[in-house]
């Protein structure tokens, strides 16, 4: 298993994993204060954590879907990418989707964080590329 380096500011919650087999590590607000969205709201709430990434790692921070379906609360810049040379603190932006007032506790689970490996590629310009079955074929072309 991996290991990533974590700094945690006082009263910040390490990132955890709820079930043997889940692919993201639940993230925590740090607030000193409760946040109410309201409907159609934003705004940047701060975790406490910071991480030290391997290069060659990403983590992808993505909403809760508990939250999503139940509260309409989600992510913008989804997922939003934390690179491996980022070393300032892990913030997420929430935006409350739903028709009522939304509010955010301290130590509340507020999004969940995936690590995955990436690569860089060398973009090589070229005048055409290799034909396939879709080539242009864009949203919605295979049908329902």
């Amino acid at each position: 298993m991996q290991k990533i380096k974590v700094k945690l500011l006082p009263g910040a919650k390490l990132p955890d994993y709820q079930t043997l087999h889940s692919s993201g590590a639940d993230l925590y607000a740090l607030l000193d204060m409760p946040v109410t969205l309201q409907p159609l709201q934003r705004t940047l709430i701060p975790t406490g954590v910071f991480i030290e990434l391997p290069a060659g790692y990403e983590a992808q921070i993505r909403p809760r879907s508990g939250l999503a379906i139940n509260h309409g609360i989600t992510l913008l810049n989804t997922p939003g990418t934390i690179d491996a040379d980022y070393r300032g603190e892990i913030k997420v932006i929430v935006i409350n989707l739903s028709n009522k007032p939304f509010t955010i506790e301290n130590n509340m689970r507020i999004a969940q964080m995936v690590i995955c490996p990436t690569i860089q590629v060398t973009f090589e310009p070229v005048t055409d590329l290799t034909p396939t079955k879709r080539n242009d074929g864009g949203f919605g072309h295979t049908g329902l």
